[in-house]
């Protein structure tokens, strides 16, 4: 079995070492630690991660701050917000600067795993408790109308909703009756068609656009 890697960005010692203990558990991950944005900006960079927790409040760099300066450099690695309710704003703006979605700290140990796992495969994570209350806010912000969505027809704005709602690939082909194959041609095609880089910014077109 090959270990992910997960860097672990937060400043309460006693929150990391809840989470590493949670993470390391069963063997499945290995994990580094950071105790600020800028620490985990400069482990992304001299380590292999393939997934990093990132504290949104810390000091001398927060997790937005990370999240920035990590996607100019490294637009593979899954980056999963660590939030509290207070802190949607400060989720809302990760999102749009390259983080893969987020959950609550006070998650428990199955529903954080299964995010993990989730993130790992390249979906994206949205906490349902917070997404009741984020996603109406999104939507009375919303920048544009849908008579500015360029054309698209019925069936990828079928698929663009899907990725709106957090459905993976596989879920979308099950069910539109679709291969895999052509799901992923769907969604590369929307992100050229729609000039978005990734599911995340895909998935938040279509809660903005209201799709």
């Amino acid at each position: 079995m090959i270990q992910k890697q997960i860097l672990l960005a937060e400043d309460q010692l006693i929150v990391r070492q809840g989470l590493k203990m949670m993470l390391e558990f069963d063997g499945m991950y290995k994990t580094l630690e950071a105790n600020n944005g800028l620490e985990a900006v400069q482990l992304t960079m001299t380590h292999h991660v393939d997934l990093i927790l990132m504290d949104v409040r810390m000091p001398m760099m927060n997790g937005i701050e990370a999240v920035k300066e990590i996607r100019n450099t490294n637009k593979e690695v899954r980056i999963v917000m660590l939030t509290t309710f207070a802190d949607e704003e400060y989720a809302l703006e990760s999102l749009k600067l390259g983080a893969n979605g987020y959950i609550l700290k006070d998650a428990d140990r199955e529903n954080l795993l299964m995010s993990i796992e989730k993130a790992l495969k390249g979906e994206f994570i949205l906490d349902g408790q917070v997404a009741a209350k984020v996603i109406p806010t999104l939507l009375e912000r919303k920048q544009s109308s849908r008579t500015e969505i360029p054309f698209l027809s019925e069936r990828e704005i079928e698929i663009t909703r899907m990725v709106g709602e957090g459905l993976s690939n596989a879920e979308i082909s099950e069910a539109l009756f679709l291969t895999i194959g052509t799901v992923k041609n769907y969604v590369s095609q929307l992100f050229t068609k729609l000039d978005v880089r990734d599911r995340t910014q895909l998935a938040i077109y279509a809660v903005k656009h209201n799709i």
